[in-house]
């Protein structure tokens, strides 16, 4: 009866084990030509596409995290740019309307960065270092149990060495990977910046694709009014996106 009981604490703790963990993952997110999209639109020789990502399942299986929950909405601009023209995406002057005809900016960076750290520090995801000596102290308290049955030691007192060993192993597991610490807020700043299309150029004869992030409090994506600008001329085109809600 022992042996059945720790044997299910194993499997238990094993699939424990294997589907818990942070929930940020950097991670590429992919993008279609823009002649792909219903909403794509041509100027100067580029044609372009928009995609919301309202609904929050999509978004976290494109962002590798709830970025929804994190209180963003992000859209995908993809670029085709076979003219000779380049361009800017002027944030100051493109808006994300909402199904209540609410319009909202983009995000700035500092905001954006801040809301994705944040949430992955206090809502979605545990601090590392205690995460994983918490774990580490369960699983070890499990195996030392199993050894106990193996060796026939006492079980108390090998699920109590197990423990400790357990702990010991968390602790060093956790220390500066944690997501608390300041290199694992760089790493979630810089994938967000990677993935941002502010402040970023459209070159002729290239493509070009990345993420405006607005604020999560727009509960659903109607249309994007983009305005771009023409590098050289200063010509201004304002595009506007319409969102089929699906």
């Amino acid at each position: 009866m022992k042996k059945t009981l720790l044997i299910s604490m194993m499997l238990t703790a094993l699939i424990f084990l294997s589907n818990c963990g942070p929930s940020y993952e950097v991670k590429p997110v992919s993008f279609k030509s823009p002649d792909s999209f219903d909403n794509a639109t041509s100027v100067g020789g580029a044609q372009i596409g928009a995609k919301a990502y309202v609904n929050g399942d999509e978004a976290k299986e494109a962002f590798g995290f709830d970025i929804r929950k994190a209180g963003m909405l992000p859209v995908q601009v993809v670029f085709d740019n076979q003219g000779e023209s380049q361009f800017e995406i002027n944030g100051d002057q493109t808006f994300l309307e909402d199904d209540q005809g609410n319009l909202w900016p983009i995000l700035s960076n500092k905001i954006a960065y801040e809301r994705a750290t944040k949430y992955a520090e206090t809502k979605e995801m545990f601090k590392e270092g205690a995460y994983k000596g918490a774990l580490g102290a369960a699983a070890g308290a499990v195996i030392g149990a199993a050894i106990g049955i193996i060796t026939n030691e006492g079980v108390g007192a090998a699920a109590g060495k197990g423990a400790a060993v357990g702990a010991a192993a968390g602790a060093t597991l956790g220390g500066a990977g944690a997501y608390g610490s300041g290199n694992a807020r760089r790493d979630i700043i810089q994938d967000l910046h990677d993935k941002s299309l502010q402040n970023t150029l459209i070159k002729p004869k290239s493509l070009a694709y990345g993420i405006l992030f607005f604020p999560g409090e727009a509960k659903s994506a109607k249309k994007l009014r983009l305005q771009l600008i023409e590098a050289g001329s200063g010509k201004i085109h304002v595009l506007n996106f319409g969102f089929t809600q699906g």
